[in-house]
């Protein structure tokens, strides 16, 4: 499984190809919305998340998506994103900011 840190802006081509070691046409991602970086790969959101983790991110500022490359279409859902205490009671992000948030660090790092 290879996760991949993305602090530099990728096309969509490449996002693509780390797709397709699990599901194809989507990858899997986790945005950390207070250092501005992104990682891709993985089976599950948890695989990205540690990453982050072990490469200096706060568990509070990570936030899962679904990237689909050939759509340019992000969803904002992942089981990560259930947490009560930060206001979000489901796998979707409630919070249209930070909606904005992650679309904007998103959309800078994939292109």
């Amino acid at each position: 499984m290879d996760i991949r840190i993305i602090k530099e802006p990728i096309s969509r081509d490449v996002a693509l190809e780390i797709a397709k070691e699990f599901y194809v046409n989507m990858v899997k991602g986790v945005v950390d919305i207070e250092r501005e970086i992104v990682a891709l790969g993985g089976e599950w959101h948890i695989d990205s998340d540690m990453e982050l983790l072990r490469d200096g991110s706060k568990q509070e500022n990570l936030w899962g998506f679904n990237f689909f490359p050939e759509e340019n279409r992000i969803a904002f859902t992942s089981l990560i994103n259930i947490r009560p205490l930060q206001n979000n009671r489901a796998i979707e992000i409630q919070d249209p900011k930070l909606k904005d948030r992650m679309e904007r660090i998103i959309r800078k790092l994939i292109v």
